[in-house]
């Protein structure tokens, strides 16, 4: 079993609109994500939108060279969306197409077991099993960029606290037990090899189920409470990734980050939620930095102009002030 390296600081990974960042790691990270390998436990990572958790599970997967595997939850996640999906569709399609029954010791076109499409908890257990599925079902493997299944698989489960209840609830068995039993198929799915890290990311919206959280280790992301500490946190993490920003300096980052902690203090004390945060910044930094390359104008032209649009996006600021 392959852990973090505990002097860890940095990933190289690449965010949600597809650039290259550095992920910066504190030790509370490396040392909940080797807990989470060594227990075999779920990570269950708490925190504000925006504050890196989807990002720090990335990070995590090409660092230990997993296959990474993404879900995100909604409000009409069920539990059995991660593990299995009946697709009555496409059954219904191949009914029509096969109206008489197969003849006597043919396999049955239109058995259970041929519309069975597996969910990312069932690649992650067995991923030789589900890969036998899916050509049962004619699906395609997930895209795993090169990556090793026997190094063992990195599951991302984002925002569960956004489907109901009984999501977390419907997961005991395949969390717990690493086992769950497909309606239509005669074995159950077994984890086979590396059993998978799996990360779980919520933004505190809705209370988690107790016998949930007794099966997760928890991972609490924060950012600052100090207006002081929010932009030094801020400016620290800019100049961090100061090689994605070469016409930035750190007078730029610490004028973005100054306004940031502003827009965040009036948000907060009026109940403008979401409220402005870490990603909020990196948008700025990078609209700065593309701009000025663009135009030739001074990135300290940009940031005044960028704030209405990156930092204040909830409508009470533009209410309160026209």
């Amino acid at each position: 079993m392959q852990l973090l390296d505990p002097n860890l600081k940095t990933i190289e990974v690449t965010n949600d609109v597809g650039d290259t960042v550095c992920h910066v790691l504190d030790s509370d990270m490396v040392n909940a994500v080797n807990a989470a390998l060594a227990i075999n436990r779920p990570l269950l990572i708490w925190g504000e939108p925006g504050i890196g958790k989807s990002q720090l599970v990335k990070a995590v997967a090409k660092e230990l060279s997993r296959p990474f595997l993404h879900f995100v939850a909604d409000a009409r996640t069920e539990a059995r969306d991660l593990l299995w999906h009946f697709d009555a569709v496409a059954r219904l399609a191949e009914a029509q197409l096969n109206r008489n029954p197969a003849p006597q010791g043919e396999a049955d076109p239109l058995a259970i077991e041929n519309f069975i499409v597996p969910g990312v908890m069932w690649w992650a257990l067995n991923w030789e099993s589900a890969q036998k599925m899916a050509k049962q079902c004619k699906r395609k493997e997930p895209d795993i960029a090169g990556r090793k299944v026997e190094n063992g698989v990195v599951v991302l489960i984002d925002e569960i606290d956004k489907a109901d209840t009984d999501v977390p609830n419907g997961l005991l068995e395949a969390l717990g037990s690493s086992r769950f039993h497909p309606q239509g198929l005669d074995e159950p799915v077994t984890c086979c090899g590396q059993k998978p890290l799996v990360m779980i990311t919520t933004n505190e919206e809705r209370s988690l189920p107790d016998a949930f959280l007794r099966r997760c280790l928890s991972l609490h992301l924060s950012f600052p409470a100090e207006s002081g500490e929010q932009q030094a946190f801020l400016v620290k993490r800019a100049e961090q990734n100061a090689a994605y920003f070469p016409e930035l300096n750190t007078a730029v980052f610490t004028e973005a980050a100054a306004m940031l902690v502003e827009d965040r203090q009036y948000a907060k004390g009026r109940g403008f939620y979401p409220l402005p945060g870490q990603a909020e910044y990196f948008d700025m930094l990078r609209g700065i930095q593309r701009l000025s390359q663009q135009t030739s104008k001074p990135a300290t032209d940009y940031i005044k102009e960028l704030r209405t649009f990156t930092y204040q996006k909830h409508p009470g600021f533009h209410a309160e002030r026209t």
